[in-house]
């Protein structure tokens, strides 16, 4: 039977089918939750349409989306989010709540803590099935997860939220919708050093777009100021950061200066990997050295965050069975993948 493994975040919605072991399909939508359960409706029709397959299959679904200020609160949020879920899949649905297993929508107020935000969760799972030392370093469009695996399984100092942002196991970075002025207060560009300007001028899709490095068909919400995603425009929207205009340097300058952006961004998530990957020494000191697992759109930095520490470096997509054209797909939905594989395991 196939199985849709669903990722309800709060800005994409992301689906992995899985048929006969393997994943056939994976596809992201985006969805501005905060806006209503309506965007919700949307990507589930579009991926109705896509996938025949849907109104058959098992449905397993892991969320971030209860956070989003659409909800009064987080267990409003996975309460809101499962019964919408039931509604439009059928009460078949189940939700992945870690150890606490497979929960279905009778019992998700036993549950919604475990239920809440546990998507890293699954991946990392998946992880230590494969790599027994790891470190998955999953940076999406918005946030960036840095979790321990050791011995075969997930280590994490925290489990909500709260708990690992204070670990240092969830940095709210990611390569698509961060603001540019949560990277630095003051920034260098062109031999001079600027304080930066607190306003949502540009994004880190803007710097990765001028590098080169963020593919097109992730770079799926609007720009800051609405405007177009071509070159020009782009170097605008950095440009205001320093209280410039993109006409008072050339196209190398401007360049220059994203990569400024982006080396600021990699410090940030360096220094929290930094204190994942000091627990590895502890209490274990001839423990093998961990690989970084890659994933998430912005895969693209992994192995800058590795190579500092002298660690391998791999694909989430490498420890995946999946047909080969949507691999690249699987590297950046990992966890609706993870829940899909998993739960096809479960049932059979």
């Amino acid at each position: 039977m196939p199985v849709i493994g669903w990722d309800i975040g709060g800005a994409h919605v992301k689906a992995a089918l899985v048929l006969d072991g393997r994943v056939r399909e994976v596809r992201q939508c985006a969805a501005p939750l905060w806006r209503g359960l309506s965007h919700l409706d949307a990507a589930i029709d579009e991926i109705r349409v896509q996938w025949p397959l849907c109104d058959t299959a098992r449905h397993a679904v892991t969320m971030t989306a209860e956070m989003t200020d659409g909800f009064a609160n987080r267990e409003a949020g996975v309460r809101g989010l499962a019964a919408h879920l039931c509604a439009r899949l059928g009460d078949g649905v189940r939700f992945f709540a870690g150890s606490e297993g497979w929960v279905e929508a009778a019992t998700i107020g036993e549950h919604w803590s475990s239920i809440a935000s546990a998507n890293w969760l699954a991946t990392a799972w998946w992880v230590g099935e494969r790599m027994p030392e790891a470190v998955l370093v999953d940076i999406g469009s918005t946030t960036t997860d840095l979790i321990p695996v050791r011995e075969g399984q997930p280590v994490p100092l925290g489990r909500n939220d709260a708990d690992r942002l204070s670990s240092g196991e969830l940095v709210y970075l990611g390569a698509v919708r961060t603001p540019l002025c949560a990277l630095a207060r003051r920034i260098a560009f062109e031999g001079c050093e600027y304080n930066v300007m607190n306003e949502f001028f540009a994004t880190t899709a803007d710097i990765f777009r001028l590098t080169g490095e963020l593919a097109p068909e992730h770079d799926q919400y609007p720009a800051a100021d609405g405007a177009g995603k071509d070159a020009g425009s782009t170097r605008q929207r950095i440009a205001r950061m320093i209280g410039r205009d993109a006409s008072e340097a050339d196209a190398a300058a401007w360049s220059r200066f994203a990569s400024a952006w982006r080396e600021a961004m990699l410090a940030e998530i360096d220094h929290n990997l930094a204190r994942v990957l000091s627990r590895f020494s502890i209490p274990m000191p001839a423990a093998p050295r961990p690989t970084l697992v890659g994933a998430g759109c912005g895969l693209f930095l992994g192995e800058a965050l590795a190579r500092p520490h002298g660690l391998p470096f791999a694909h989430f997509a490498g420890l995946v069975p999946a047909d080969e054209r949507c691999r690249a797909w699987v590297d950046t939905c990992a966890p609706s993948v993870a829940v899909a594989l998993l739960f096809a395991r479960a049932v059979g």
